[in-house]
Formats: C-alpha cells, sequence, structure tokens
C-alpha cells in the first residue's frame, strides 16, 4: 500500500477505499492497481469473479405452466 504522503506527489490525485480490504487506497496513474491498493488485492477480487464467487442476479425463468394463458 501506498503512504499517504505520496499523494503530493502524485499531484491531483485523491484516497478510495480499497474494494478487497477496505484500506486507503491512491486513486491515480501512480498505482497501477486502482481502485485497488496493491497488486495482490486485485488479483484477489479477480479470483473471486473467476470462481463465481460473485454472481449477478438474473431474473427468473417463467413458469412453462403459465406461459399456456388462462384455462
Amino acid at each position: 500500500m501506498k503512504a499517504k504522503s505520496d499523494k503530493n506527489a502524485a499531484g491531483s490525485s485523491r484516497w478510495v477505499t480499497c474494494p478487497a480490504c477496505k484500506e486507503p487506497a491512491l486513486y491515480s496513474p501512480a498505482n497501477p492497481a486502482r481502485p485497488f491498493c496493491s497488486a495482490r488485492c486485485k488479483s484477489h477480487d479477480l479470483g473471486a469473479w473467476a470462481s463465481e464467487g460473485y454472481r449477478v442476479a438474473a431474473p427468473a425463468d417463467p413458469d412453462p405452466d403459465d406461459s399456456q394463458g388462462p384455462a
């Protein structure tokens, strides 16, 4: 993780919360792992996506009996 004293060296960059570990992360071109604080957190997040740890909800399939209309 980069020290907060690097903020002045990075110019007009800002600090955000790392989505993985919740630590402060420098959001600027000086941090190649942005928005993460480190390459480790970035890889951990990628691994969670690859192993389907995160899922996007999909609408439920309609019941086949309902598609025929009223009886």
